[in-house]
């Protein structure tokens, strides 16, 4: 971690958008060259990425997201995913080793996550067996793949099938794009970068054009679907397993979710102990900012919340691992239950609400096979004792499990309102897609309350496994963090209780009062909290959030750094301000 080529030769916050790819692709080939050596020692598997790319490693290191970071999150798990056995020994080693490197390309500058509505074709021409695939107009232009601008030469294209006159779907394609030795973008290609992205400017986001671009058929990656010969498709058993390296990559942005909140807590937190700002007593001096309870709750629910998320996460790679496990064998059951939580997961950790959607779906769909007395998945399962016509207050508690509970409750009686809400809409003369878009508010809400719910049964039940070994003050402590977490989260949600729960007004008043001393309880323990999170200085790259809270010293020297400091004055004195001042410009 200490070698100097992994630091930043400039402040990158003084650089402009080219020296800023450009350090970070110095960097990151620095880093990958060492990650190479330790692939070779232990074989690639999605755990070793895991643990080689993540806040820690990977992206800690470049503070604008480490540009090869995508070649390992999803090119290589998509050869792993899509690729027959012939076509992962073609590639795959070659991919670990960086001999190729690649990019995911399925955003569109029209079109997103919705596949079926991708524009890019891919048309099979059986003289040549051979697939031209192209962006019939600018909207069908791949748009944000990460490395895509100037970095990669390969890039797995999702894209429209046709062959023998017929629509098969999309369907992923291998597709190399640069020459592997000049770099130069290949003809029928239009390559590009698309300029600034916030907090990822060393992602080197791109976009591809493709005009009348031919491949070979054994392009087209054939572990699940097939195209013979003859033009003939074999479509896979399912055709959820066209989500497989999506539902890897919301995994792991989870994870890196609660990484990143960490270590903006650990900065906040320390911060907010160094500094000192107005009086509470006026006969004492100014107290630490944090001492201020507006400030606490700011602060300290963030702190529960990385270590919930965190808690989440590990279940979520749980659910991941036994799910590949089962589609080694041909079984899906699992694969919907794994995406829906995957998307809920990155729209509540990212905010990033329009995903919450996808889970929305499934719940519906979860709720009628519950109301039919089908056996639900383990996630959802607890919708199992809801789905009856008797409807009942759940009976409140200010206990940590029953809260949890109480958020199960809140999500089975709006998912059974929601539920008759469109069929209400459909018996009026909707479709049913109409049905659903109009409830779509009721359903997002929904969703992100059940995901919420999950998290704090994912972190309850961490933190209790925690306290079997940890010490009697150790354990206190956990315990604390959880219950802030899940007041927090209730007291977001007390609309929902009062109307769904038998909580009163004077329930809310004592949830209110136990978040307040839940604050206090953690306030003496936020600093160690945080130091436990282990976020070296150099990864954190944070003037304020030092592990020496030497505050003001370090933002003088990184002042000094500004290259406007190192000259007395500067040009625009002579050439502009000196005129001006004297009536002369």
């Amino acid at each position: 971690m200490n070698q100097p080529e992994f630091r930043d030769s400039v402040p990158l916050h003084f650089a402009s958008h080219q020296e800023v790819y450009e350090e970070t692709i110095r960097k990151a080939t620095a880093i990958f060259s060492k990650t190479r050596e330790l692939l070779k020692k232990q074989g690639y598997d999605a755990n070793n990425f895991v643990n080689f790319m993540d806040i820690m490693l990977g992206d800690g290191f470049i503070r604008e997201v480490n540009p090869l970071r995508i070649h390992f999150s999803m090119f290589i798990p998509s050869i792993k995913a899509h690729g027959s056995a012939e076509q992962q020994d073609r590639w795959l080693q070659k991919a670990v080793n960086c001999e190729i490197i690649g990019s995911y390309a399925q955003t569109e500058l029209g079109h997103g996550t919705f596949l079926r509505g991708l524009e890019t074709t891919a048309t099979f021409d059986e003289d040549t067996d051979e697939i031209v695939i192209n962006s019939p107009r600018l909207s069908s232009y791949k748009w944000w793949p990460g490395a895509l601008g100037h970095t990669v030469n390969h890039c797995i294209v999702m894209a429209k099938l046709y062959s023998k006159g017929r629509y098969h779907g999309v369907n992923p394609f291998m597709v190399q794009i640069r020459d592997e030795e000049t770099h130069m973008p290949l003809s029928g290609l239009e390559i590009g970068e698309i300029g600034h992205k916030v907090g990822f400017n060393g992602v080197n986001n791109g976009f591809l054009g493709f005009k009348n671009f031919r491949i070979p058929r054994s392009n087209m990656l054939m572990k699940n679907a097939k195209l013979l010969r003859d033009g003939t498709y074999q479509k896979p058993i399912s055709s959820v397993l066209n989500y497989g390296t999506m539902v890897f990559v919301r995994v792991i942005i989870t994870r890196n979710m609660a990484q990143l909140l960490a270590k903006a807590a650990t900065i906040a937190v320390r911060y907010s102990c160094v500094r000192r700002q107005s009086v509470i007593d006026p006969n004492k001096p100014e107290v630490q900012v944090i001492d201020h309870q507006t400030q606490q709750v700011k602060l300290l629910p963030q702190i529960a919340k990385a270590i919930a998320l965190k808690a989440t996460a590990d279940n979520l790679w749980k659910m991941y691992e036994a799910t590949q496990v089962d589609l080694e064998t041909g079984n899906t059951d699992r694969l919907p239950e794994l995406h829906a939580m995957a998307c809920c997961l990155k729209a509540v950790s990212s905010a990033d609400t329009a995903a919450g959607v996808e889970t929305a779906r499934y719940l519906v769909k979860v709720w009628n096979q519950a109301l039919k007395g089908q056996r639900l998945m383990p996630t959802v399962r607890y919708l199992e004792q809801y789905a009856t016509n008797s409807v009942k207050r759940f009976a409140w508690s200010d206990s940590t499990p029953v809260i949890i509970e109480a958020f199960q409750a809140v999500t089975a009686n709006r998912l059974r309102l929601a539920n008759e809400h469109i069929q209400q809409r459909v018996k009026a003369g909707r479709t049913p897609q109409e049905a659903t878009n109009e409830t779509g508010l009721e359903l997002v809400r929904l969703a992100e309350i059940h995901c919420r719910g999950f998290i704090l049964q994912s972190a309850y039940a961490a933190i209790e496994q925690a306290c079997q070994t940890a010490s009697q003050p150790l354990g206190e402590v956990l315990r604390e963090i959880c219950r802030l977490v899940v007041y927090d989260e209730a007291l977001r949600i007390t609309g929902d209780l009062l109307r769904f729960t038998t909580m009163s007004d004077p329930d809310l008043v004592e949830l209110q009062r136990k978040y307040e001393a839940s604050l206090g309880a953690i306030r003496p323990n936020a600093v160690s909290i945080v130091d436990a999170f282990d976020y070296p200085d150099f990864i954190l790259g944070s003037t304020l959030g030092a592990y020496d809270g030497n505050v003001y010293e370090r933002l003088f020297e990184d002042a000094m750094k500004s290259p406007l400091n190192q000259e007395p004055v500067n040009r625009t004195f002579e050439l502009y301000l000196k005129p001006f001042m004297r009536g002369k410009l």
